[in-house]
């Protein structure tokens, strides 16, 4: 069995404010194999580094995302998704979770400008949701992006589905999982990689299922 994937969500957001170019520093300092972020669109269309659909838990601003333009949003230290990537730079895989709608197409197309323009590969990426419909966009427009199944509900929903779009993983909400389950799913050929584990005795049960990537605020302690 290969060594657990270290991934670090929205950076490393238990040190650091989610989803700012500091916390995916952060993330690269404790080695993470993976970070994963979310986006949104701004008002003109730029894909946005941010969890919420609005700005009142993460900044001093209030509002909706699509209601201010990149360069507001960037006042506010919001980064735009390039902005990270050029950050990043190959130092990890990237797990973008599409959160606003709308958020397929952009994202298809960076990650295509990506691996023309810039040396990324399509294994540096990985396209999850919980919204299932995106999922299917991202398959129809590129199928070589990998693609992770989100769920915090059902484990058999998920990977009817995941087998469905050809998906490369899983990403259950990690209270979800058993020996049993785990071991399904990748028998079906998916990996799994499960979210948000933080505490050490949780960790550790993860661990002992054998997943192959955890998602953790507090990435070094996988």
């Amino acid at each position: 069995m290969n060594s657990i994937l270290k991934i670090g969500h929205r950076g490393a957001a238990g040190y650091i404010a989610e989803n700012t170019l500091a916390s995916f520093e952060k993330a690269l300092e404790l080695q993470v194999d993976g970070i994963e972020l979310d986006v949104h669109l701004s008002l003109d269309k730029e894909i946005m580094v941010i969890h919420d659909e609005t700005l009142d838990r993460t900044t001093y601003e209030k509002g909706y995302v699509t209601n201010f333009t990149s360069s507001q949003l960037q006042q506010l230290g919001i980064p735009t998704l390039i902005e990270v990537l050029t950050f990043i730079n190959r130092q990890c895989f990237i797990n973008i979770e599409l959160k606003g709608i709308g958020t397929a197409k952009p994202v298809v197309e960076l990650i295509e400008h990506c691996v023309l323009s810039k040396n990324w590969h399509y294994k540096d990426f990985l396209v999850s949701s919980f919204d299932w419909k995106m999922l299917e966009e991202v398959l129809w427009l590129n199928p070589k992006i990998r693609i992770g199944v989100l769920t915090e509900e059902s484990i058999e929903g998920a990977w009817a589905f995941a087998k469905k779009i050809n998906a490369h993983s899983i990403h259950p909400d990690y209270r979800l999982l058993s020996k049993e389950n785990v071991v399904l799913m990748q028998e079906k050929g998916f990996e799994v990689f499960p979210w948000t584990v933080n505490f050490k005795e949780d960790i550790q049960k993860i661990k002992s299922l054998h997943v192959n990537g955890i998602i953790s605020d507090f990435p070094d302690k996988i």
